[in-house]
């Protein structure tokens, strides 16, 4: 039986952030590297709502109060407006979740990354004349001048669905500018959502399997979105999508009361280049559909919840476990019988990342039901635990045979 006690967010004061970020080197499991810097302060109490200081940009800017054109194209490539109306991405200012303008198309995934039972309402915004090019097994390659858009809404009740049920809490931009991505998170207030640099807290309660969770609602500053976005290459750090990845795309979506496949209809409307004749080989259904195969729908979670830190370029590199979808689930780098570098082990004193046969005993799941910020996993975007997902992860974890690996002393 998994247990979660639901606990609000602790003050971000600078030594929490500070244990916060550390943390983010051991995200599953990993190291807690003393190197890690701090990137700000927000001082705020939980449950208080927050109003989130402007943008660096002036907001009588020219730029972001142009009028002409559909969608102010150059607003978006030059400036942080302060206005997410500013730059006329939707028809209606304030309803953020159809309707795009332009040339503005939504996308969903098959397995979601967990926001506190947030619904996501996704959408992609591509140049005129540009495609996406396909990657067969990692994040596809998006030309300068695409704008991602990701908008949260809280559910009153995670067992209900439709809009009128929900709560717009935040707006998320990629930019893909000139000089790379760039993030841009919107809080939404009174109708609005003004630009938030330094993030926000906001209380909010919702009912999951009829209990009344009441929680603090965390709006990543700018600096938090690239711990989970940002890739080590040969010019530093630089920011990626996450989610576009082939095999949490290859489903078939609603268009105009058709049922198609996402990636072969982005082919067909030019929006895709690269994709195979037979269309993408695999595809990760939601941990919660019982039709999909146990391993994959596992292996589906733990890519888009951990994989963008838990890669050899991620912010978790150091830790050595490695949770891309195409990784050998049986291997010590996926964390079979694999010991964190840096992690106490908690309460429990765990020393395995996964110990095959033994989900309660192993920190991938443990660490996914923590609150605290020196443990809980991911250590950004999460103040509720995941329950559904979390019975689902354990019933995978101790369906592996023991013989995968040698944990001694376990639990």
């Amino acid at each position: 039986m998994l247990t979660s006690p639901e606990k609000g967010l602790l003050p971000l004061s600078s030594p929490a952030l500070f244990a916060l970020l550390l943390l983010c080197l051991t995200a599953c499991g990993g190291s807690d590297d003393s190197s890690t810097n701090q990137t700000g302060t927000d001082t705020n109490q939980p449950g208080t709502p927050v109003t989130p200081p402007t943008g660096g940009t002036d907001p009588s800017s020219d730029i972001c109060d142009s009028q002409e054109g559909e969608i102010n194209w150059q607003a978006l490539m030059e400036q942080d407006c302060q206005l997410l109306s500013q730059y006329r991405l939707f028809q209606q200012p304030d309803k953020p979740t159809a309707d795009p303008n332009g040339p503005g198309f939504s996308y969903q995934l098959s397995s979601q990354l967990f926001t506190n039972y947030a619904h996501k309402y996704r959408f992609i915004f591509l140049p005129d004349g540009s495609q996406i090019d396909y990657h067969p097994s990692d994040t596809f390659d998006l030309p300068v001048g695409a704008v991602l858009v990701k908008t949260f809404a809280l559910p009153s009740d995670t067992q209900l669905i439709g809009e009128a049920n929900e709560t717009l809490v935040e707006t998320r931009l990629l930019i893909h500018r000139e000089s790379g991505w760039t993030a841009l998170p919107y809080l939404w207030q009174g109708g609005e959502a003004r630009l938030a640099v330094a993030g926000a807290n906001q209380a909010h309660s919702l009912t999951r399997q009829g209990e009344q969770l009441e929680f603090t609602y965390h709006v990543p500053s700018r600096a938090e979105c690239k711990v989970c976005h940002q890739r080590a290459g040969d010019n530093g750090a630089q920011i990626y999508p996450i989610g576009l990845k082939p095999y949490l795309l290859n489903h078939e979506v609603l268009v105009e009361n058709q049922t198609v496949n996402q990636l072969e209809h982005w082919r067909d409307q030019g929006r895709l280049k690269g994709l195979p004749q037979g269309g993408a080989p695999d595809s990760a259904p939601a941990i919660t559909d019982e039709s999909g195969d146990l391993t994959i729908r596992a292996k589906g979670y733990l890519d888009i919840n951990c994989a963008h830190c838990h890669r050899a370029e991620g912010f978790a590199s150091i830790s050595g476990l490695r949770l891309g979808f195409y990784v050998d689930h049986t291997s010590y780098l996926y964390g079979i019988c694999k010991q964190p570098p840096g992690w106490d082990g908690g309460e429990k004193g765990l020393s395995y990342d996964i110990i095959p046969g033994d989900g309660e005993h192993s920190i991938l799941l443990y660490r996914q039901m923590l609150d605290a910020p020196k443990d809980r996993m991911p250590p950004v975007g999460r103040s509720l635990s995941h329950v559904e997902a979390l019975t689902v992860l354990q019933s995978w974890i101790d369906s592996l045979s023991p013989s995968l690996g040698n944990c001694q002393h376990a639990g």
